[in-house]
């Protein structure tokens, strides 16, 4: 599956650079003093920022942990199945192997919601239209097949469970409030308080960006849940990880 460019970025590096961004903001924008209602506004305001995203936030989290179960799941199953195949022949055992290896390798090429829906609906059609003698340990396999559809189900519903366009939109109006009222509002001129005014927008703005990578599963701990596909295959089915 490709990513954008910007998803690729590794969030340190992003640290560093919103880091340096805010705080020469600091220098430059023009300090404002707010009055107390100016002031009430930016802490209400702050407060519906912190109370919208932690709960967004932890249900991506809890998304991506359970797409890891899901995955971990079908890899078992699909292990299951290729154990189930030394009982054929050689050349049936090669046949229906190769099918499944072709699922798993389109699945991890494109990763997205239906990845390798062609390759598994031509597994399940082979099985079914099997009628060589061999047709009964075939029948077994196939239910295997199917039951695994419950985890290829419940990854397809995971993978649709992206941050919607309207919470972006709130999120973000949120957000740039927050962001312009630290940015501009008065402080003493001492370095320090430069620092923590540029730290507070880039702990704020890495929030945003942890978010996005764990929508779009870019972050390095969505990736890491197809290790156990991956694994089954660079073991050609003897290692799940």
């Amino acid at each position: 599956m490709k990513d954008l460019l910007l998803t690729k970025i590794r969030l340190s590096t992003y640290f560093w650079i919103f880091f340096g961004l805010f705080l020469l903001l600091s220098y430059l924008l023009p300090q404002q003093k707010f009055d107390s209602g100016a002031l009430a506004l930016f802490s209400v305001n702050s407060f519906l920022y912190g109370f919208y995203i932690s709960p967004i936030l932890g249900a991506q989290k809890s998304r991506i942990d359970a797409l890891h179960q899901s995955v971990r799941s079908e890899a078992n199953a699909l292990f299951s199945m290729v154990l189930s195949l030394k009982k054929l022949p050689d050349d049936l055992h090669d046949k229906l192997q190769g099918m499944i290896e072709d699922y798993i390798h389109i699945k991890l090429d494109h990763g997205g919601i239906n990845g390798g829906e062609k390759q598994y609906e031509a597994l399940i059609t082979y099985c079914v239209d099997y009628e060589g003698k061999h047709k009964a340990q075939v029948d077994e396999v196939l239910k295997s097949i199917v039951a695994n559809q419950q985890n290829r189900t419940t990854f397809n519903m995971l993978m649709g469970g992206k941050v919607f366009a309207n919470e972006w939109h709130i999120m973000l109006i949120l957000f740039s409030i927050t962001l312009g009222f630290i940015l501009l509002i008065q402080a003493s001129d001492l370095f320090i308080l430069h620092v923590v005014r540029a730290l507070l927008c880039t702990g704020l703005t890495m929030l945003v960006l942890n978010l996005v990578k764990l929508s779009t599963l870019t972050h390095k701990k969505a990736k890491q849940m197809w290790e156990p596909l991956i694994k089954l295959v660079k073991t050609n089915f003897y290692r799940i990880d």
